[in-house]
Order: structure tokens, then sequence, then C-alpha cells
């Protein structure tokens, strides 16, 4: 029912939260305003963790459904791990287009900018999207693992197109500020420490939501199956011919 045991799920969540109030800390205070952006540049500590976490998250959910599709490893726990991955990853998607929304705002001076980064950045949320709404749709639990799993797969693909948009393409956004080409970090000091503290935050984050999302779907998939349970008994009962009549032999 659980990913972790709960001792380790509540220090995780502890952990978590000092965290994200240190990154906030050093996002606000510690670091210093960029030369050019001023102070717009501060989302950048919670919008590249939160990129990097629904990467990191459609991945996972990308493993589990190679995992439940090749025989030798198949299990209902990596389908379940896939689904509650890809719910964190919808959710860091979305937070990853309002912050860069936010931040395009006095950068570029609009809100939506038809930028190769941020299309293809609403094309894999919406693709997941259609993930977890194909993951509602009734059927047997093995059919829905199979053919969620493919799509999954097939949804994935647009990560790496997302990622290498930048280079691939000429567009508004800048490129890769760490990962680039040539790797060759473009940030140093405070401000590099908390753009990669922020990372780790959102890393115990994602980990510790994980676990908790995890045991809620296991819950709930054991609460549909003892209901399907009850009404196919219901309805068995229902349906049941009635008893022959006895018959009594009359006094001698």
């Amino acid at each position: 029912m659980r990913l972790l045991k709960p001792q380790v799920s509540k220090v995780l969540g502890w952990v978590a939260l000092v965290s994200m109030i240190v990154l906030a800390l050093f996002g606000l205070w510690g670091a210093p305003p960029d030369e050019v952006q001023s102070d717009a540049q501060r989302l950048m500590y919670l919008h590249v963790p939160a990129a990097w976490i629904a990467y990191l998250a459609f991945g996972v959910t990308a493993l589990g459904s190679a995992l439940w599709l090749w025989p030798r490893t198949r299990a209902t726990v990596w389908d379940r791990v896939a689904g509650a991955s890809a719910e964190l990853g919808v959710i860091f998607t979305a937070l990853t287009l309002v912050l860069g929304s936010l931040w395009g705002r006095p950068v570029w001076g609009v809100w939506w900018a038809w930028d190769a980064r941020l299309v293809t950045t609403a094309v894999l949320f919406f693709l997941y999207l259609g993930y977890l709404a194909l993951r509602r749709i009734p059927t047997s639990p093995d059919a829905r693992a199979k053919r969620c799993a493919i799509a999954a797969l097939i949804a994935f693909a647009d990560v790496p197109i997302v990622h290498f948009s930048v280079n691939w393409w000429r567009t508004l956004h800048q490129q890769g500020t760490v990962f680039n080409d040539k790797l060759d970090a473009k940030i140093h000091g405070v401000m590099a420490f908390t753009l990669w503290f922020g990372v780790l935050a959102f890393t115990i984050l994602y980990v510790y939501l994980l676990d908790r999302r995890y045991r809620l779907l296991a819950l709930d998939e054991d609460r549909e199956e003892r209901e399907v349970e009850a009404a196919i008994a219901e309805r068995v009962g229902a349906v049941r011919p009635p008893a022959a009549p006895v018959e009594v032999a009359a006094p001698q």
C-alpha cells in the first residue's frame, strides 16, 4: 500500500517543508537580482525546478509503464506508480507554464508567445491530461494498464522535444542555463547554489508526494474492487432461482 515506510515518509515530508522554506529565503533575499532582468529573474528558482520535476515525473511514468508491459516485471505496483507520477507531472507542468508566463510578462512584454519551448510544453501538458483521462475509462485493470502504458510511452516522446526545442529552433526562450550543448553553466555563486538547491528541494517534494499519491491510488483501487465484487454478489443473489418447494408427507 506504500512505496516508503511511514516513518521515512514522515521524515521526508518535514525535510521537504524545511527545504522549501530555505529555498524561499534564498530565492527572495539570499541570491542577488539579475543584472538584466532584475528581480523578475528570481522566478527561475521555481520555474526551472518545476520543469525538471515534470521531466522526472513523466520519466518515472514511462519507466513504470515499460516495466508493466515487460512480462517478467509486470506487477500492479508499476501501473500505480505510473499513474501517480503522471498526476504529479501534470501539476508541475502546469506550474511550469504559469511561472513561465509570469516571468515572460516583464521580460518579453507578453503573457504568452508562440515560442517553440512554450508550445511543446503545452502539448506535453495536454498529452498527459489525455493519459489521465484514459485511466478513468471503465474497463478491466489489465486492459486499462496496457493501453495507458502504451499511451505513456508515446507521450514521453515529447519530453526530449521540449528540452531540445531551444537548440533545434530559433525561439524567444533562452537556451539552457546549465544543461546546454557545451555543458557550460552560465550561472555562478549564490545564484547557482539557489538554483541547484531548488532542484533538490523540488525533488524531495516530488518523492514525498509520489508516496502519498500512490497510497491514495492503491486505496481507491481496492475500494473500487470491493464495490464491484459487492455489486456482482448482489446481482447474482437477485437472479438466483427460487428454491424448490419441500413436500411434506401427509400424516397416516
